[in-house]
């Protein structure tokens, strides 16, 4: 097989891993089957399943948005969370608390975690109350950190799985039992053969950077007992996937959504679907990564709504066939997110 046809094989596989060259029937499969929808920016759930077949009516509580892995927001399957939060649960495996508590000590830390518990039990939910709460405890300093925008003191909570977002859109925060139930061991190998499944085909190094686990942990993965999966090597590496069915056919025009897991869930050389000198249009300086316009598997343009209005803009000249699509595409999706399906703020975090 040519270098072209091996890297079309990899794109096309994971566009069908990831149900962008066949349909989804459910916001919630979706959300299981890819590990979450990256929900730093509420709107890009919907956007993400409605180019993936998913209908997104009430979309808003079906999901359940917490921090998961490398610090990002999530929307997941509410009774997925134990699993995937199994990976970071704990003070040893979370560097947010190793940095309050060293800056502050593990035990003020811990009676600050324990006081927001029994607030949220009495109804203060927002950041904003907890910080009047606070106020006259401890120093402008301590409250800055504690409850930064962030996340702070949350994101802890969160990890452990005692506390998640109201909703997808929603930045006040509520009481949730989702605590771990497993240890790391017991459910990396799960998840990683979810993560192959999903996004392969992917290396072990891919899979690392995805759950954002420690070069400690990473030298476990070629360990685990993973020979039901299918592989191919390639350019010195091993791609590892979990279907060796029909692959599917690499659509003609793809949207992506912000923050597509296509595009931001492997390590930079492994990104196939985005070349290199797009990539600074698509991912800013910021960490925003942008929603992009696929030709043929490839990265090609980006596109956008604002002001309820159609943004297309592609890198280089296209078909016209290709253009139209493209603005016809955005319009559908501004038709089908009515009626304030989001909020106006940019981020939920």
């Amino acid at each position: 097989m040519t270098e072209q046809a091996t890297i079309e094989n990899i794109i096309r596989r994971r566009m069908r891993g990831l149900y962008l060259s066949r349909a989804c029937d459910g916001l919630e499969t979706l959300a299981h089957d890819i590990l979450g929808l990256h929900s730093w920016f509420s709107r890009n759930v919907p956007f993400s399943a409605l180019i993936r077949g998913a209908g997104i009516n009430g979309w808003k509580t079906r999901l359940t948005k917490t921090w998961l892995y490398r610090g990002t927001l999530h929307g997941v399957v509410y009774e997925d969370l134990p699993e995937l939060l199994a990976l970071s649960a704990g003070e040893q495996k979370f560097g947010c608390f190793s940095w309050l508590s060293k800056a502050y000590g593990a035990d003020t830390i811990r009676d600050i975690s324990n006081e927001v518990i029994r607030l949220i039990e009495d109804g203060v939910y927002s950041r904003a109350e907890f910080r009047r709460v606070f106020a006259d405890q401890y120093e402008s300093q301590v409250i800055d950190d504690v409850f930064s925008s962030w996340g702070g003191v949350f994101v802890y909570l969160a990890r452990l799985g005692k506390v998640a977002f109201k909703n997808l859109a929603s930045r006040d925060f509520d009481l949730i039992g989702a605590e771990p139930n497993e240890s790391f061991d017991e459910v990396l190998p799960k998840l990683l053969r979810r993560y192959f499944t999903a996004y392969g085909p992917a290396t072990f190094t891919d899979a690392a950077y995805f759950f954002g686990i420690s070069k400690e942990d990473t030298a476990k993965l070629p360990k685990l007992p993973l020979d039901d999966l299918e592989r191919l090597d390639f350019g010195g590496k091993t791609y590892y996937y979990g279907d060796a069915a029909d692959m599917g056919d690499i659509p003609e025009l793809t949207l992506l959504s912000g923050f597509d897991p296509v595009i931001v869930s492997y390590t930079s050389e492994n990104r196939f679907s985005l070349p290199q000198e797009y990539k600074s249009k698509v991912i800013l300086k910021s960490g925003i990564c942008l929603p992009a316009i696929a030709v043929n598997g490839q990265v090609a343009g980006v596109w956008n709504i604002k002001k309820n209005a159609p943004i297309v803009e592609f890198f280089n000249p296209q078909p016209k066939r290709i253009e139209n699509a493209a603005w016809e595409y955005v319009e559908s999706i501004i038709w089908r997110t009515r009626d304030g399906l989001w909020p106006t703020t940019k981020s939920n975090n």
